[in-house]
């Protein structure tokens, strides 16, 4: 039965014992207290009929209403959870749903992407199918722990040289009024902090304080926020900018299609923006100790570093003497 009592905070705690299990939730109204109470009541005696009315795409699509738009990464989690409603996967009720259909979702999908595209989309339906057993209690088990995952692919090592920033910076061309020009600019900013292009896009002039060489980045992508200390060639980087605000004057998407553009143009193979990352962690190595450069990069776990540390064995034996 579910009783619903009033708490000293003045917020209404709703407890249900049914069929041995057990659950309680606090709520800011009784009346919100009462529904939630009667719908799960519902779902324990009506388990079978629940499980087998409601399809995967429908709860993807509630998972992306409800928790999705809570999320920095919620433009990404809708475009993915849409494209795989699209899948037959989808289809089946997510009561019927078993590790056999994930795994040969998995393998279809290998032939389509690389692995760390379907290791991203696996978390991901994995973090719809937890919540449906744990908070909306559609399910008993989350099939997809079942299955194994792709390998991780071997981190990228891909730096850029001399010659192709040399013929990067002939392809933007140095008027900065020009927007291609400063897309390359923040290649070369990022190169100096080790900053993310969405985080370089969404820098505003109120986060610079230019006399102590620091940007403050409001929101990263663990969530948390983050000040960058800034080299003096990072300085002389935005003080070249033209006025505007956010600094660069690009969106994060305008970044990213301007990039692509020079550097096809510029005839250079398989570098990404992301890449400066990389070349600006290897860099910074050499100057600031681990914790430093943790904090810097923004890493929490410092065996990330070693995903971006690309020093060669060669310039470690010089570091011997």
């Amino acid at each position: 039965m579910a009783s619903i009592r009033k708490l000293d905070t003045g917020k209404y705690r709703a407890e249900i014992a049914r069929q041995g299990k057990r659950l309680s939730k606090v709520f800011p109204t009784q009346k919100a207290a009462k529904e939630w109470a009667s719908r799960q009541e519902y779902l324990i005696l009506n388990a079978d009929e629940v499980k087998s009315s409601e399809t995967f795409g429908k709860v993807m699509t509630r998972y992306a209403r409800e928790r999705s738009v809570h999320k920095r990464g919620e433009r990404w989690e809708a475009i993915r959870l849409e494209k795989i409603g699209r899948d037959p996967i989808a289809q089946k009720a997510i009561g019927e749903l078993t590790a056999s259909d994930f795994a040969e979702w998995r393998d279809k999908r290998l032939t389509e992407v690389a692995p760390a595209s379907v290791i991203r989309e696996m978390q991901l339906m994995s973090s719809v199918l937890n919540v449906a057993v744990k908070e909306w209690r559609l399910i008993s088990a989350n099939p997809i722990s079942d299955i194994s995952r792709p390998k991780k692919p071997v981190s990228r090592d891909r730096l850029p040289t001399d010659d192709e920033l040399k013929r990067l910076a002939h392809s933007a061309g140095s008027d900065l009024t020009h927007a291609t020009a400063r897309a390359y600019h923040a290649f070369r900013f990022a190169l100096e902090t080790a900053m993310r292009a969405g985080e370089i896009a969404g820098l505003t002039r109120d986060r610079i304080d230019m006399e102590n060489r620091v940007a403050r980045l409001e929101h990263t992508k663990n969530g948390r926020p983050r000040d960058v200390p800034l080299s003096s060639e990072a300085v002389r980087l935005l003080k070249e900018l033209p006025a505007a605000d956010p600094v660069f004057g690009l969106s994060s998407r305008q970044l990213d299609v301007l990039w692509r553009k020079l550097r096809d143009r510029a005839k250079v193979d398989g570098l990404t923006f992301h890449d400066s990352r990389h070349a600006a962690i290897t860099r910074l190595a050499k100057k600031l100790d681990v914790l430093a450069l943790a904090r810097m990069v923004g890493h929490t776990d410092l065996r990330m570093l070693m995903c971006y540390y690309n020093e060669t064995a060669a310039e470690l034996a010089k570091r011997l003497d």
